[in-house]
């Protein structure tokens, strides 16, 4: 005779399926804990002897389990992300201190100007030479 600990929700006693019943018991009185603890998220617990409907109902929470948490962690990844994005945009918005830069005064002339005023001037001066 089995044990009555081992029996399933759908009736099964199957011994080898333990696992299986134990994650079906928790899940049928909302238990997520539980059934987690029990090997919700384990694909090697399941139960052969169990009705399809039982089995069924074990893939399917199973399924919506592995979903949340892949959420749960891309929520995760998108706030740390955001939070990246954010602090980026804070340090770019920070001014970069004043430092005393000395730029060259720029020439009154572009340099080809100066060198036709320089050889005009030379070119007079010569002419007003005694």
């Amino acid at each position: 005779m089995h044990d009555a600990s081992n029996a399933c929700v759908c009736g099964c006693d199957d011994p080898r399926g333990a696992a299986a019943h134990a994650v079906n018991a928790a899940l049928r009185v909302d238990d997520v804990d539980g059934a987690i603890e029990a090997g919700l998220l384990d694909r090697d617990v399941e139960c052969t002897h169990c009705s399809d409907e039982c089995r069924a109902r074990l893939h399917d929470a199973r399924a919506a389990r592995v979903a949340a948490l892949a959420a749960r962690e891309r929520y995760r990844a998108r706030a740390a992300r955001l939070e990246r994005r954010a602090r980026e945009r804070a340090e770019k918005r920070v001014s970069p201190p004043v430092t005393a830069v000395v730029t060259p005064t720029p020439s009154a002339l572009p340099s080809a100007a100066a060198a036709a005023l320089a050889r005009a001037r030379e070119k007079a001066a010569q002419r007003h030479k005694p």
